[in-house]
């Protein structure tokens, strides 16, 4: 098993927090993961002119 990175056990710890369920964890991770890979980088090097960039991909998905 591979270690969690601080930025995904912080996500993690925040969404605890806010009481989300496990379902909404998950696709709030999932979701995360899509961006990143979008990118080919770690989300914590990406900005919002990247979120930006990536709804707009995912708007052209439709």
């Amino acid at each position: 098993m591979t270690e969690m990175s601080p930025l995904r056990r912080r996500k993690i710890d925040d969404m605890t927090i806010r009481n989300l369920s496990p379902a909404t964890q998950r696709s709030y991770l999932h979701a995360v993961t899509k961006f990143s890979r979008y990118f080919g980088c770690s989300p914590d090097r990406l900005g919002l002119e990247d979120v930006r960039a990536f709804q707009v991909h995912l708007v052209s998905l439709t």
